[in-house]
C-alpha cells in the first residue's frame, strides 16, 4: 500500500477487512468512523496515518496476514450477516477452529442453506459479487407445485422482478423431479440481486420450499455436512480466480 490517500473502500478490501460491498454498507449505517468522524463513501485515507474503527473497534492495516477461501455449507435458520443486533446465530459462529477472520461473499437469507464463500481476500470478494463478472450460482430449488413449461420458459429467458427496472438476466433451468404436487429445479444466475431466486420463482407463479445453492462458479458444494466448512484446495482456488480472470464474452450464456 503507498503513502498516499487511498479510497477507504479499496483500502479496506485491499487489507481482507472487507470487501468493497460491505464497506459502502457499513459507510452507510454509520459503522465505520475515521479520525472521530462518520465515514463517507469513497473518503480518501492514509493507512499509516488515519485511525480507522469499524463498530468501535480501531483497525489495524497488516499486510502479515494469509488469504484464505472457506467453503461452507450453510443451514437453514442461520444468517448471512458478520453483526446482528438481535443476537441471531450467524455464519460467523460456525467457523470453529479458523484464526483468520473472513466475511461472506454474497448472502443467503435465512431460509435457504448450501454453500457459501467467506474470505479475508477482499479483492477476490469483490471479483466474485461483481455483476460484469456473471460467474454462475447454481441452485436445487423445491416449489410446491408443478412446473409448467411455460414458467420454465420464463424463468430460462428473465422475469422482471418487482421493484426492479430491468428483467433478470437469461438463466439455465432444467427441472430434476416431480412428485406429490412438488417439482424440483436445477437453476443457475449469473447475477447477484436480493433473494433472487425466491423472487424470480414468486414472478412466475411458484412458491419456493426449499432452496440450497449447490455450487459458485467451478466451487461444488459436495458432500460437505450441514454445519460444516473446509478451506477450499490449491485446485478449487486456482478454478475460481481462472473463472474470475476469464473475459466475460467467453462465459457460458444460456
Amino acid at each position: 500500500m503507498q503513502n498516499k490517500p487511498v479510497r477507504i473502500q479499496k483500502v479496506l478490501s485491499e487489507y481482507g477487512i472487507l470487501s468493497r460491498r460491505q464497506a459502502e454498507e457499513a459507510i452507510a449505517r454509520g459503522r465505520i468512523t475515521v479520525n472521530g468522524h462518520p465515514c463517507l463513501t469513497g473518503q480518501p485515507i492514509n493507512p499509516k496515518r488515519d485511525i480507522v474503527t469499524l463498530d468501535g473497534k480501531r483497525l489495524e492495516f497488516k499486510k502479515d496476514k494469509k488469504n484464505v477461501v472457506v467453503m461452507l455449507n450453510k443451514p437453514r435458520g442461520v444468517i448471512t450477516t458478520t453483526k446482528d443486533e438481535a443476537g441471531r446465530k450467524s455464519v460467523l459462529d460456525l467457523l470453529d477452529g479458523l484464526p483468520q477472520r473472513v466475511y461472506p461473499v454474497g448472502r443467503l437469507d435465512r431460509n435457504s442453506e448450501g454453500l457459501l464463500l467467506l474470505t479475508n481476500d477482499g479483492e477476490l470478494a469483490n471479483a466474485l459479487t461483481h455483476p460484469s463478472h456473471h460467474i454462475g450460482k447454481t441452485y436445487r430449488v423445491t416449489v410446491r407445485s408443478l412446473v409448467s413449461e411455460e414458467q420454465l420458459i420464463k424463468l430460462s429467458t428473465g422475469v422482471r422482478l418487482e421493484g426492479d427496472d430491468k428483467p433478470t438476466l437469461p438463466a439455465s433451468v432444467h427441472l430434476i423431479s416431480t412428485e406429490q404436487g412438488r417439482s424440483v429445479l436445477g437453476l443457475t444466475i449469473y447475477e447477484g440481486r436480493n433473494r433472487q431466486v425466491r423472487r424470480m420463482c414468486e414472478a412466475v407463479g411458484l412458491e419456493v420450499s426449499r432452496l440450497r445453492r449447490a455450487s459458485i462458479g467451478p466451487v461444488k458444494l459436495g458432500m460437505l455436512p450441514p454445519g460444516r466448512w473446509r478451506l477450499l484446495t490449491p485446485a478449487e482456488l486456482m478454478a475460481l480466480r481462472n473463472a474470475v480472470k476469464q473475459p466475460q464474452d467467453k462465459r457460458k450464456k444460456t
